[in-house]
């Protein structure tokens, strides 16, 4: 479904990301890990054309989507949940809804109702303003933002982080749902390792701008892992 091919990205003269290359199949969730500074972030903005590469190529079910703006991203069936969350503040949960509901291409009039079964917490909160939220609240509304608009793949940049327990679970099953319906392939930026290893089919390491370890969920060495996440 996505096929990263030898990816390079900077910032001014500072290079980023060098040569990553990293594939996503149909109904898979891959699981993206490392350090905080290594490049992850950095790659998402450029899977979503927020940031443009130097050199390789950006693939989506046969599509190259390398040069194209954010807005073709999305509509082309990408979501992203962004870290630190990012939903607008200033406008309801409602708002926010409707704000990503524009990328879904069937043009519905209401949210779905399975966002709000997804997310129970949701329906209580429709008028309360985004900014309001607590920040467990607000990565619900992030994460339901993206799927309102019907995504193929939902990219999530750690989305565990500084969210209590009981909102981890919540996500996890989420997560563990969309999986088992095989409608929406996931691509998860998490340093929680048990978090990420429960979901995924396949995991990649980053080390400075580059992917050093990557395989299948069954053979993951978790001790080798931990080398590339502990600080």
């Amino acid at each position: 479904m996505l096929q990263i091919e030898n990816l390079s990205v900077s910032y001014g003269e500072t290079l980023i990301l060098r040569d990553v290359s990293l594939q996503v199949q149909t109904g898979q969730v891959v699981c993206l890990m490392g350090r905080n500074g290594v490049g992850k972030t950095t790659l998402l903005k450029s899977i979503m054309g927020l940031l443009r590469p130097q050199a390789g190529r950006i693939v989506f079910e046969d599509r190259d989507l390398t040069r194209k703006s954010p807005d073709v991203r999305a509509r082309a069936g990408l979501g992203y949940v962004p870290q630190g969350r990012e939903i607008f503040p200033q406008l309801t949960v409602l708002e926010n809804l409707q704000v990503g509901m524009l990328a879904n291409l069937d043009r519905p009039r209401e949210v779905p109702p399975q966002i709000y079964e997804y997310f129970p917490a949701l329906p209580a909160l429709l008028d309360r303003r985004g900014g309001l939220l607590s920040g467990g609240q607000q990565q619900q509304l992030a994460i339901a933002r993206a799927l309102v608009a019907k995504p193929k793949l939902l990219i999530l940049d750690e989305p565990t982080e500084g969210i209590q327990p009981n909102v981890i679970t919540q996500i996890g099953e989420v997560l563990k749902t969309l999986k088992a319906t095989g409608n929406v392939s996931i691509l998860l930026v998490e340093q929680y390792l048990e978090f990420a290893l429960e979901l995924a089919d396949r995991y990649y390491v980053m080390e400075k701008g580059m992917v050093v370890l990557q395989g299948d969920d069954a053979a993951a060495d978790e001790e080798q892992i931990k080398k590339y996440l502990a600080f």
